[in-house]
């Protein structure tokens, strides 16, 4: 695929001028996931179609409900987990770009409650097309990013590519007793949401426009360590991270996996400075829209307008965790209820 805005190689520019990253992908960050209804059409089954004999270990969680990563048991009160993750720009600046998907990736980890060990890298790179030098400031962002999380990065494994990618592979340890899973959550439990949205509507408007939103760049590399160190040391056993579904598509899940209905309060919710004004103007990417209409059947959302359904259905990259309990610091925005008509209410 060419660059979306120019058939004009980034390598015959001029070398001061700044290359906008995003101009190669056709989305951004975790918005340019597959939708989730067809996702879920895709796994449906697949679990328990390949049975597998591993004698060195218990699968915990696998296909099943959607979990951030897969956890085997090995032995001695030690669980091995894997995740991986990885996506087109979704900042222009190559460096926040590669600290950004690090953080994405290394936050799957810790929504099951883990530890991270060990990375290695994905990298696509269109190197016709782009100076080798932004890929090895992205390499050097994720690599800063996983240093800071006390995670070992090896190597990995790169493509030529018509369009930039980046992410991570990452182990990690866990503890198998104190696991947080997203099937786990029962009725009249508070749910508390650790950072606040708009990360999906900022990055279409930086997309655009080429702005620059410091507020979003920073929550977007956070790493959520102390969210999840917090949630368990609480003991709290059921959370999940709100990425590229957005608060509503990863409560849904959250929710459907445990048997319940969540009630959120969207008046509880926070955001990011400027994220309703992306909103007025038009900033909503496809995978937002694509978000709330995967939940709609499933939703009552009658207390709510349209935009501040999108706004909720926003989809964010490295966002949050929402945790089915109190933590400190983590605004409480909503609680889990016997399942009812609905798996999901608004309010």
């Amino acid at each position: 695929m060419a660059p979306v805005t120019s058939s004009t190689s980034a390598l015959e520019k001029d070398p001061e001028e700044t290359v906008r990253l995003t101009r190669y992908a056709h989305g951004g960050g975790c918005a340019c996931k597959i939708p989730p209804g067809e996702l879920e059409e895709v796994l449906r089954g697949l679990g328990a179609a390949v049975p597998v004999r591993a004698p060195l270990g218990e699968l915990l969680v696998g296909l099943d409900d959607g979990d951030d990563a897969s956890v085997v048991r090995l032995k001695d009160g030690v669980a091995v987990l894997a995740t991986t993750d990885f996506f087109t720009p979704v900042v222009d600046d190559a460096y926040d770009w590669g600290r950004i998907a690090a953080a994405n990736a290394l936050s799957d980890v810790y929504a099951t409650g883990g530890r991270p060990l060990l990375a290695v890298n994905l990298l696509a790179w269109p190197r016709g097309v782009l100076p080798l030098e932004l890929a090895r400031k992205v390499l050097r962002g994720g690599l800063e990013i996983a240093a800071a999380a006390g995670c070992h990065v090896a190597g990995g494994h790169s493509v030529d590519d018509p369009e930039p990618k980046y992410g991570m592979a990452v182990t990690g340890l866990v503890d198998p007793d104190r696991l947080l899973r997203s099937d786990a959550g029962e009725p009249g439990v508070p749910l508390s949401l650790t950072k606040p949205l708009g990360i999906g509507v900022l990055n279409s408007r930086h997309k655009a426009t080429g702005e620059v939103f410091p507020q979003a760049v920073e929550v977007m590399t956070r790493l959520n360590r102390e969210a999840a160190a917090a949630a368990i040391a609480a003991g709290v056993t059921c959370a999940t991270d709100v990425t590229g579904f957005g608060l509503l598509g990863h409560t849904f899940k959250l929710a459907r996996a445990s048997g319940v209905t969540a009630l959120i309060d969207a008046s509880a919710v926070p955001y990011l400075d400027g994220a309703r004004q992306a909103l007025r103007d038009g900033y909503v990417s496809g995978g937002t829209r694509r978000n709330l209409e995967w939940v709609r059947p499933h939703t009552d959302l009658s207390a709510v307008s349209e935009d501040e359904a999108l706004l909720l259905a926003d989809a964010q990259t490295s966002g949050g965790l929402l945790v089915a309990g109190e933590i400190p610091g983590a605004p409480v925005v909503g609680e889990l209820l016997p399942r009812g008509d609905h798996v999901l209410v608004i309010r």
